[in-house]
Order: C-alpha cells, then structure tokens, then sequence
C-alpha cells in the first residue's frame, strides 16, 4: 500500500496572530487547498509543487521540499524546529480537514508541544471532525457569514460542527466587515448559544497593509450584543498582518 500523503504550503514557526491564544509561540503546517471561496481569505488556493520548511525555528530561512509529503516527512521537519518550545502544533489551511486520513497517521507523530495540535478550521465538515476529535486538543472554529465571505450559507454545517467542536477545548471567529449584516451575526449568536457559553473573538477582516476593514463602533456595538448572551466576547484583528510577520 503506497503511503498517504498530502500538499503542504509550508512548515514554520512563528506567533500565533488570530484568536484567544494571540501570542503564543506555534509550528504552523499549512496545508493547501480549501473546501470554501471566501472573498476575504488571503491563502493561495493553487497546489504548489513544493512546501516551504522553515530551517532554523522563527529565523525565516526555508527550504523547499517536493510535494506532497508523508506524514513522516512532515513530522520529520516538525521535530528539527524544537516542539519542546511551542505552545502547540496548528494545523491550518486552507482547511486541514480536507486531509483526514493523512492527519490520522500525522498527528500521533507530533509530540513535544506544550499543549498539543491546534485545529483551525472553516467549521464546516462535521463528518471529518468526528474522525479526528480524539486526537484534537484545542479547535479554532470560523462561523463563516454568508454576506461577508460571499458564500452560500453554512448554517447546518456549522451547527453540526460546534456541537462536536464543543467537547473540546474551542473558541469560535467570527470574521466581520462594513458589509456584515445584523441578522447574520444574530444568527451566529443564536447558534453558538445553542451549544452553549462558548468564547467568541470577532475579528474584522484586515487589509494585506494591517488596517482593518471594520468602523471601531460597529465592532463595539457587535460585542456588547454579544455581551448580553456570551460571557467571554473579544474584539481581536489579525495581528500578524501589521506585525509583518506570518
């Protein structure tokens, strides 16, 4: 039987710049390739031929490896970047998802991180997520709204997804423009309350230059609705867009 593998954009390390653990120290593998088009989303979606492996941790120098990978390749690369350092493993994307089975034969082979894998996912395959939830330690869920992402909506995904996601350590984006609309993010709201006191970061969506697309007011105004239902809503951008440093 040939071995699994799968096409990575690149392996590295860097700071977390999304979310609740903003700041923490990760190795990032960012796999290529995403089951959704959203209009605001700044990852390549072609397949490259090669993966950039970052050759000394946070220093930025990079090889290039032939794609795809095996998961002992990956886990290979993983352990020369010092895992004993990291806060935890972020398998990001893209949408890491599409590769369930390669991640089944990955993830037991991360090892060394303080907190374990980090899963940061668009939220909207359920099916793969039950594979994978026993070997997940932290999941960094989007609720993607329709108006904002200019996709088709993803209620009943999402819903199926957050009540699995919620047995986990989990946090929910949810991604906000000028152009969001009211009753989606009350949708949204509705549905993490569904589920249950889940912490949510709204997140306006940032230009490549680091300015977000999102007047102050408005994503005041969002969080105090959020307030009124969640006990733990935080306003937080992409901070390593202005940083300049991925």
């Amino acid at each position: 039987m040939s071995p699994r593998v799968a096409p990575l954009i690149e392996i590295f390390s860097s700071i977390q710049g999304e979310g609740i653990w903003l700041g923490c120290r990760q190795i990032f593998l960012r796999f290529a390739g995403c089951n959704l088009t959203c209009s605001y989303c700044d990852t390549p979606r072609d397949i490259p031929p090669h993966c950039r492996w970052e050759v000394r941790p946070g220093q930025r120098e990079f090889m290039l490896l032939p794609n795809p990978m095996t998961p002992h390749e990956v886990a290979s690369k993983v352990r020369e970047l010092n895992p004993v350092i990291h806060h935890s493993i972020s398998l990001t994307g893209g949408e890491p998802l599409l590769h369930t089975s390669f991640l089944l034969e990955l993830i037991p082979l991360l090892k060394g991180t303080r907190r374990g894998v980090y899963l940061e996912t668009n939220g909207t395959l359920p099916d793969s997520l039950a594979q994978l939830l026993p070997f997940v330690d932290i999941i960094a869920m989007d609720i993607k709204l329709p108006g904002t992402a200019n996709i088709l909506p993803c209620w009943q995904e999402h819903r199926a997804f957050l009540k699995l996601a919620s047995t986990k350590h989990l946090f929910v984006k949810l991604v906000v423009s000028e152009e969001s609309k009211q009753e989606e993010i009350e949708m949204a709201l509705e549905l993490i309350c569904s589920v249950g006191d889940i912490p949510l970061v709204i997140q306006p969506v940032t230009t490549p230059d680091g300015k977000p697309r999102l007047n102050p007011q408005k994503a005041i105004t969002w969080q105090s609705r959020a307030l009124e239902r969640l006990s733990d809503v935080r306003i937080i951008p992409q901070t390593h867009k202005f940083l300049g440093y991925l």
